[in-house]
């Protein structure tokens, strides 16, 4: 589904991304964990063009998003990406923020489109919330109406931005309950996260990125249990470190 070849990104002098390789198939869900500002939600960003690498390739679906003849919003209809902040408009009812997309982009009718929007807000967990404004909502409510939103243009694949960072922490149990939920059923899944045991439970590959490098990447179970790289376990440690002092056990 995704393919990335010799990915680099570079803000002015500073470079982000060095050299970044990653296939990502069919119903895969990779998650990928590190510091803060060590090119994840750069890398995510990258892979529908909302950031521009300087060299390097991506494929979706064996097509180059570097083609100079390809229509990059026919790609971007494909892969729907749920960001940190909400960003739903405020002076449209839920259920509008949700059926623009498929009408304006897919051309499909309202009335086809209000029923998607319908499907979807009973899938995540909101019915009641169609014709309210997103000024009413909890986070956790809005970061779910989000992502109805972006599953509303039928999507191949999503991509998830750190989607429960903004949230308090009673609100990110709903949020990642839609997004295990989606997993089970097949979605095709990047998630950049710093939610330890959702990433533990629902990968099927983690990647621990640090400077703008691949540094390890495995199972859940090779990256949680058997870390290989000094950094991995050190970062690794740092996160889990008082839950394991909890559980009278000891990081590795």
């Amino acid at each position: 589904m995704i393919e990335v070849i010799d990915l680099n990104k570079s803000f002015g002098s500073q470079t982000v991304l060095k050299q970044i390789n990653l296939k990502v198939y069919n119903q895969e869900v990779v998650v990928i964990i590190g510091p803060s500002g060590s090119g994840k939600s750069t890398f995510l960003r990258c892979l529908n063009l909302l950031e521009q690498p300087q060299g390097g390739t991506i494929l979706i679906e064996g097509q180059s998003l570097m083609d100079p003849n390809i229509k990059i919003s026919n790609i971007r209809a494909e892969v729907g990406l749920v960001f940190q902040q909400f960003n739903l408009f405020p002076h449209m009812k839920v259920i509008d923020n949700i059926t623009i997309a498929p009408i304006q982009v897919r051309k499909w009718p309202v009335e086809k489109a209000r029923s998607k929007a319908v499907e979807l807000l009973a899938k995540v967990g909101l019915s009641e919330k169609a014709d309210v404004y997103p000024d009413s909502l909890s986070g956790g409510q809005a970061q779910r109406v989000a992502i109805a939103r972006a599953l509303a243009m039928e999507p191949k694949i999503m991509l998830f931005d750190e989607p429960t960072s903004a949230l308090d922490p009673e609100m990110v149990g709903e949020v990642l309950a839609v997004m295990k939920d989606l997993a089970k059923e097949g979605m095709t899944m990047v998630i950049v996260t710093h939610e330890m045991d959702f990433a533990r439970e629902v990968g099927d590959r983690v990647l621990f990125m640090e400077q703008g490098i691949i540094v390890e990447e495995g199972t859940p179970e090779e990256i949680f249990e058997r870390p290989i790289h000094e950094r991995t376990k050190s970062f690794l440690s740092s996160r889990n470190g008082y839950a394991f002092l909890l559980q009278g056990r000891h990081p590795f």
